[in-house]
């Protein structure tokens, strides 16, 4: 069934898929084709249910197919999917979400994350008059061209394009700093403060597996970027409502001017958002000089999906035992990892995680690259064959849903343990 439909796939579809990780060229083996979702597992094409720990990379915080979010997209579905005006449900969308981070005075629905971050960034050329953005490597705020650079020959400086199409007068406007190095941050802001629009980063990385900031590193670059009149863009995008209701900023104490969101306030359902102060975002259109639209922000399907998902949340608070089923699983992978003798770290923060084969703590991108990520491949697909499917990277952060009861945590622990083993050998 699966060979049959990546034959048929790789006819009409680039690489087979419509987003390049579900190629599976970071893990080899042919990739998997979902035929439907339920709770914890992800059922294959071929009859195999996986247990699941990508959750979508993140937004089924629920897990699949939640009776309650499933039941409000159906009756919105019913009422109508897409009407290009405005509707109750995406105000009191912006309510709960303006409520939950302290500093959002409004916001705007988009329909994905790298929509969120590419209008956060012209709002803040826009507000600024300045055009430079400086992101971090190993950090991923979408596919927009300014955002798919790399970093040049120096340590830290001026990009180049990380992409076909990408033209290099606007990767050049873009300077990459390295995560956790406060030092790169303060040698940028020397050479091009002046022109510096914005500081977009994750406070707490989680596309080159999962990497907290080192301490004080977030409230440093907030500093370093109000010394040269630059905004500073916290892409919330996997971390809001992930972590606790609300974003990251909550925990680091931290307001950033502009905030990116997706994932999880869509239920699972396409959505994005950017919000901040009112004085910036009054700058969009209509009623400021600043160009965003699109017919389908604000989808009352995907609003609904999403309404559904953050009452429950609000309503039921699991982020504490989300918490401490992780932290008990992660603990129980790394003491297996011990008893095989691999060399493995591991990266938490609430309900997600990442494995690092490594012998110490990694900080950055560089850190991450040089960890042992060939043994990822073995590792990936040793825990598929016993029914574990992790993110099909390993720059990839992993999720645990309050979908995943005890009995799925011994599942889970009996097939890393196995896999662990048999990297030993």
């Amino acid at each position: 069934m699966s060979s049959n439909l990546k034959n048929r796939a790789e006819n009409v579809m680039p690489g087979g898929v419509n987003s390049p990780v579900r190629a599976f060229t970071s893990v080899g083996g042919d990739p998997i084709f979902a035929r439907g979702g339920n709770g914890a597992y992800l059922e294959t094409e071929d009859n195999r249910p996986l247990l699941d720990f990508c959750m979508s990379f993140g937004p089924l915080i629920l897990g699949h197919a939640h009776p309650t979010v499933v039941e409000a997209v159906q009756q919105a579905a019913i009422r109508g999917t897409s009407y290009a005006v405005t509707t109750a449900a995406e105000v009191e969308m912006a309510e709960i979400v303006c409520k939950a981070f302290p500093g959002m005075d409004r916001i705007r629905l988009v329909n994905s994350g790298t929509e969120a971050c590419m209008t956060a960034i012209r709002l803040a050329r826009g507000a600024t008059g300045r055009t430079k953005i400086l992101k971090f490597s190993g950090c991923y705020h979408g596919h927009a061209d300014c955002l798919l650079v790399k970093a040049g020959s120096g340590v830290a400086g001026i990009a180049s394009a990380s992409s076909g199409g990408v033209p290099d007068s606007c990767a050049q406007q873009t300077l990459v700093a390295r995560y956790n190095r406060i030092e790169d941050v303060q040698n940028l802001i020397d050479s091009h403060g002046d022109d510096l629009a914005a500081i977009i980063l994750e406070p707490l990385a989680g596309n080159m597996g999962l990497v907290a900031p080192r301490d004080g590193f977030l409230q440093e670059v907030t500093d370093q970027a109000r010394s040269c009149g630059a905004l500073v863009i916290f892409d919330e995008v996997i971390t809001g409502f992930r972590l606790g209701f609300g974003g990251y900023q909550h925990l680091c104490g931290i307001r950033p001017d502009l905030t990116t969101l997706g994932k999880i306030i869509g239920g699972g359902m396409p959505i994005g958002a950017v919000g901040g102060r009112a004085e910036l975002m009054e700058r969009l259109a209509p009623g400021g000089d600043i160009y965003q639209a699109g017919t389908l922000s604000g989808n009352p399907v995907s609003v609904a999906a999403g309404l559904a998902s953050l009452r429950w949340l609000g309503s039921n608070n699991p982020y504490p035992e989300l918490d401490r089923q992780t932290g008990d699983l992660v603990r129980d992978i790394c003491a297996s990892a011990k008893s095989h003798g691999v060399a493995l770290q591991a990266g938490r923060a609430g309900s997600m995680f990442s494995l690092f084969f490594a012998d110490r703590p990694v900080h950055d991108f560089d850190e991450v690259s040089a960890t042992k990520t060939k043994l990822f491949p073995r590792f990936f697909q040793a825990l598929l064959q016993n029914g574990v499917y992790l993110p099909p990277s390993p720059f990839e952060t992993s999720f645990v849903s309050t979908a995943h009861g005890e009995k799925e945590m011994g599942l889970a622990r009996k097939a890393f343990d196995l896999a662990l083993s048999q990297l030993s050998d």
